[in-house]
């Protein structure tokens, strides 16, 4: 067995896949490098991102597939379900051995898990774009804090950087301890330890604007003025606004 150690990021997995048929690897299994050695008696191949490979491997799958299904591709990479790159590398060889589209073979299991990974990434991306609640610095950056079951981040940047284009913001994921920053030009990926007690009162007083707190209070009364008591239904409410989204939502957290 051949346990494949890569950097964990797309154009990584793509150039694993590459070296895959350049050394004639076989029983291969993926690892990113800070999980790997956890295979006994399995021989370690370190790849180095090569965007020259990862390119080459992109440029074949775009003669074979649609736009769309390469799409699915990344997305699915994002969705980091359990052996996600398994899973893809399963679809790449399915592509690779067929003169034919196999884009509709959902009787290939890696077809159908790929549809079905990309659909979960591109749901959660859309909540993400619902979901952010930003507050603002007293340096004047609006700043969101996220933990979305999926790396949404790549997906979600172009939508914010329009919807709010005039005004500097960062989205921080705290369960993947990186970040979006918009500097009022570009969206570029920053990687920090971010300060998550940034969402108790004591901090916001500290680090925050000094209306922020009073434009935070505005929004939770809105919210409760907006919901009907006699209509109330919860199931729905948590079918659309999940339980675990709730602690960096203004309107769900407490009024202090």
């Amino acid at each position: 067995m051949t346990e494949l150690i890569y950097d964990g990021t797309y154009e990584g997995w793509l150039t694993a896949v590459f070296e895959i048929y350049e050394y004639k690897l076989t029983d291969i299994v993926f690892a990113k490098k800070e999980t790997s050695g956890t295979l006994l008696f399995a021989t370690s191949h370190l790849v180095t991102t090569d965007i020259s490979k990862a390119k080459r491997v992109l440029d074949g799958l775009r003669k074979r597939l649609s736009a769309d299904a390469l799409s699915n591709m990344y997305n699915a990479f994002l969705s980091e379900i359990a052996h996600i790159e398994q899973i893809m590398f399963q679809f790449v060889e399915h592509v690779l051995a067929n003169s034919k589209s196999i884009e509709e073979d959902f009787s290939h299991n890696a077809v159908w898990n790929i549809r079905k990974a990309a659909r979960m990434t591109r749901k959660e991306s859309h909540r993400m774009e619902a979901f952010v609640r930003f507050k603002l610095t007293k340096d004047q950056l609006y700043y969101a804090i996220i933990e979305p079951d999926c790396d949404v981040l790549p997906l979600i940047e172009n939508h914010f950087k329009k919807r709010y284009a005039d005004q500097r913001w960062l989205i921080y994921d705290a369960k993947r301890k990186y970040g979006i920053y918009y500097d009022l030009e570009n969206v570029c990926t920053i990687e920090l330890e971010f300060n998550l007690k940034m969402s108790s009162s004591s901090y916001l007083t500290e680090i925050c604007d000094e209306h922020e707190e009073f434009f935070q209070n505005l929004w939770r009364r809105y919210f409760s003025s907006v919901n009907i008591e006699s209509r109330k239904n919860m199931r729905l409410h948590i079918q659309h606004m999940p339980k675990r989204y709730w602690k960096h939502l203004i309107e769900k957290t407490p009024n202090f």
